[in-house]
């Protein structure tokens, strides 16, 4: 197996298993890799009035995942919740966020919420 292919197969376990900690913690998914014409947001959840932007990352170390999500990586993903959003009439009351979920080896998910702010 291609070093691409493993590594596509521990981001999808990785979202896997950040989707089943956020269904644990009462939110509902709305969406996996979801596509934009400006790029694709891992997960897409909801609790209550509150959509979240998910960055799922695995990586050796919850610093290692947190500087993987760049300031480059932040605007395409908040570009592309944008475009999702506007399109989403029905969540349009709605408040919503940046998270990133960092997956450690060994650990149970850290969510990470609010983890950066859109400069707008």
């Amino acid at each position: 197996m291609t070093d691409r292919k493993q590594a596509e197969q521990r981001g999808r376990r990785a979202e896997q298993l950040a989707a089943l900690m956020l269904m644990l913690k009462g939110y509902t998914i709305l969406a996996r890799r979801a596509r934009t014409p400006s790029g694709e947001i891992d997960l897409i959840a909801r609790r209550k009035n509150l959509v979240a932007f998910v960055e799922v990352k695995a990586r050796s170390s919850e610093i290692l995942a947190i500087e993987a999500v760049t300031t480059k990586a932040q605007g395409r993903i908040i570009r592309a919740a944008e475009l999702w959003m506007a399109r989403r009439s029905d969540l349009q009351d709605c408040d919503w966020r940046f998270d990133i979920v960092a997956v450690i080896p060994k650990r149970w998910p850290r969510h990470l919420r609010d983890a950066w702010r859109p400069g707008f």
